[in-house]
């Protein structure tokens, strides 16, 4: 798999995650997660889990040891959120 290096590995938004160093997500980047989510929720997809598979590693900074299905749940909602000042 590829090492993710985006800036968003140090993003501060990512402090406050829950641990995870265990199963299918250890070391996927939680930066990713977040926009992967984010894009889905701005598109008001139906599709709301993350998909593991295609996110990068990365064991840098804020995202080292982080739940990128936690990630993945704040950029859907701030997607949402963000799709309805859009709206109409």
């Amino acid at each position: 798999m590829t090492i993710c290096k985006l800036s968003h590995r140090y993003n501060t938004l990512f402090i406050s995650l829950p641990h995870d160093q265990g199963g299918e997500g250890r070391h996927k980047c939680c930066g990713c997660a977040y926009d992967q989510g984010y894009r889905a929720g701005l598109a008001r997809s139906g599709q709301v889990w993350v998909d593991l598979a295609a996110l990068p590693d990365s064991q840098a900074g804020t995202v080292r040891h982080k739940s990128p299905q936690a990630a993945f749940a704040d950029g859907y909602r701030d997607g949402v959120r963000e799709s309805y000042r859009h709206a109409g």
